[in-house]
This record gives C-alpha cells, sequence and structure tokens, in this order.
C-alpha cells in the first residue's frame, strides 16, 4: 500500500472528540440495528467522549489519508470501545487498532460484545479471543444479552 492510503495509529486527543463520537454513532447505526434509537444528539456524544472516555482511557485513532476512520478505547485491561467508520470496515483497520490496544496490554484483555452482534465476535474470535462468559443483559445498558470475550497473549499463558 502506499504512504497516503496506509493507515496510522496515534493516540486520541481532545480535538478528536467530535469525530469519534461521529464515528461511534454511525458504526453502531449501521453494524447494531437491533439496538434501541439514539437517544443522545451529536454534541452530546461528544462531550462524553471528551469527558468520559479521553479522560477515563487510553484512545487512539486510525487515521487515513489525514482522516480519522477509527477509534479503541482501553479502560485498564477492558477494550471498552472498537468503531470504525462504516465504509472502511474489512480493511485491516479494526486489526490495526487491536493490535495498538494488545501492544499495550501485556497480560491480556477482556471485553463486552453483544450476543447479537455476530460480526464483532467473529472478528474477536479470529484474534485469538475466547469466550469468558455469557449474560442476560443485566450488566449493560440496553439489557441485552452479552458475551465476555478474553484474549491473553502466548507468553502470559
Amino acid at each position: 500500500m502506499s504512504d497516503d492510503i496506509t493507515p496510522r495509529i496515534r493516540v486520541a486527543v481532545e480535538e478528536d472528540a467530535s469525530v469519534v463520537a461521529g464515528i461511534h454513532m454511525a458504526s453502531r447505526s449501521a453494524t447494531m440495528p437491533y439496538l434501541p434509537p439514539q437517544k443522545r444528539d451529536h454534541e452530546q456524544v461528544s462531550r462524553w467522549v471528551r469527558d468520559v472516555v479521553l479522560k477515563r482511557c487510553r484512545t487512539w485513532v486510525a487515521v487515513r489519508r489525514a482522516e480519522t476512520v477509527g477509534y479503541a478505547a482501553l479502560d485498564g485491561d477492558m477494550l471498552d470501545h472498537l468503531y470504525l467508520r462504516p465504509d472502511v470496515r474489512r480493511q485491516g483497520i479494526g486489526t490495526l487498532l487491536l493490535d495498538e490496544v494488545r501492544r499495550h496490554s501485556p497480560e491480556g484483555l477482556v471485553l463486552h460484545v453483544f450476543q447479537q452482534n455476530i460480526g464483532a465476535r467473529a472478528f474477536y474470535e479470529r484474534h485469538g479471543f475466547t469466550v469468558l462468559d455469557i449474560s442476560d443483559g443485566s450488566r449493560n445498558r440496553e439489557n441485552l444479552p452479552d458475551v465476555t470475550l478474553r484474549w491473553t497473549p502466548s507468553s502470559a499463558r
């Protein structure tokens, strides 16, 4: 790939909040149609990204051709978020973000994914994540059944 289309990963900054919010909202809408309609507008989600995600989590963005196309947020050993713009899915960008997160997680990672999110579950399983437990949805805001997945690097096993 030429340099202009090869995504680069960098640490997210406060100025990324608005575009990260847009990616978050667009990705959830496109890939999880079973979710209830979004009640928060773009400005509210931008504030949440700026005031909560970027302050609580180590967050990275994927940038291609000077456009932010995805992000990942790590809270301790919990991968809280990994979202891509819907038009850049299945181009290796999610893997680049996941690889960055794993580099910062030498003891491994856990994450929650909705049981219905077959695409995300397959993505994580292809990258070595295994099922830790299954929930009836009582632990998430959407009240939808979810799965906890865990990745452990081979050096930590």
